[in-house]
């Protein structure tokens, strides 16, 4: 296996022989990645990928079959899904179909089936990233070696942990998104309150994800006297929120900068428990395209805002990833070195 720009300690530092190949997919609420790999003096290279519309499909299975239909099978299969493994199988948060490794691979006639959650993916996936799929955000002056953190809001909030063992870091999945939202202003109280009478339980992926940002909206427009835009009348979505804020909509800023706040405390909150002086990454397709001068001041002012600890929380180096196949690359990676 070549050097990475991060360590990260697979399963098994054997890869697979040279021609064998892998079919990677990441598996979401919004979209499904699928890739093709093949293995090239000891790297899976990518040679072909498609992007699905996960509402599309009523089972994985079949995606797989329409992806390399005509072709060889892969020799093996690896999957990143958004949602909680065990025993080789998970039934999706924000999906409506489940997996199952064991009964895919009997359906395709594919011996080896692999399953990790998508955040243990997006982990495996820093392995193949390059310097530019990166952009520092806080770099401490003194950088110590431990733990790392990844908390990736997307379609719902995900967040992982990467132990380090001394020599390289191993990834390992959380459900940490789906911890109660702590609420620390009157703003937040009513938030919250709004929130918990349409959900129940609130958690942070209620108000850290393109769902969060909706629901932040939501709360705004039904609790206060700003203009909505045309363009937000009928149908909310995190994207046009977004683009209306671009077009200077006030209640759409402010969505955009309490979801910024809300994911800076909860990053916090995730570089304590992990004390991840070896960094703490945030991945997810929204920060990228909304990153700018207003987001990291906001971030700035609520990460470090955690009291006693702040000498701790000021040695964790804060990265972007930019790069929005990690996930994709950590499943296809997974499937060679496993």
């Amino acid at each position: 296996m070549r050097e990475s720009l991060i360590p990260i300690a697979f399963p098994k530092l054997i890869p697979l022989e040279n021609g064998a190949t892998v079919i990677a997919a990441d598996v979401g609420g919004t979209k499904t990645d699928m890739a093709f790999f093949a293995m090239e003096s000891g790297i899976p290279v990518l040679k072909k990928q498609h992007r699905f519309v996960s509402a599309d499909w009523s089972s994985f299975a079949d995606m797989v079959v329409h992806f390399y239909g005509g072709h060889s099978k892969p020799d093996r299969l690896s999957i990143s899904f958004a949602g909680p493994i065990k025993d080789g199988k998970a039934a999706g948060t924000n999906l409506h179909f489940g997996i199952d490794a064991k009964a895919i691979g009997i359906a395709l006639g594919i011996d080896k089936v692999l399953l990790i959650n998508d955040l243990e993916a997006n982990c495996y996936g820093m392995a193949a990233l390059k310097e530019s799929d990166f952009k520092s955000i806080y770099d401490c002056e003194h950088r110590e070696p431990g733990n790392a953190a990844v908390i990736s809001p997307g379609t719902g909030l995900g967040e992982g942990g990467l132990y380090w063992d001394g020599t390289a870091y191993r990834p390992f999945a959380t459900e940490g998104g789906h911890a109660h939202f702590a609420p620390r202003y009157e703003l937040d109280w009513r938030l919250f309150q709004y929130l918990s009478k349409r959900y129940g339980h609130v958690s942070w992926e209620r108000v850290v994800s393109g769902m969060g940002i909706c629901n932040i909206f939501e709360f705004l427009r039904d609790t206060g006297d700003k203009e909505i835009p045309a363009s937000l009348q009928n149908q909310v979505s995190a994207p046009a929120i977004s683009e209306e804020a671009g077009n200077g909509s006030d209640i759409c800023q402010e969505t955009l900068r309490l979801f910024s706040r809300y994911l800076a405390q909860e990053a916090a909150n995730l570089a304590l428990k992990f004390k991840s002086t070896g960094g703490l990454y945030i991945g997810g397709g929204i920060m990228p395209k909304i990153w700018g001068e207003t987001y990291q001041a906001i971030f700035y002012e609520y990460f470090f805002a955690v009291g006693r600890l702040y000498p701790l929380v000021a040695t964790v180096p804060v990265t972007l990833i930019l790069n929005q196949q990690t996930a994709l690359l950590g499943a296809g990676y997974y499937g060679a070195y496993s």
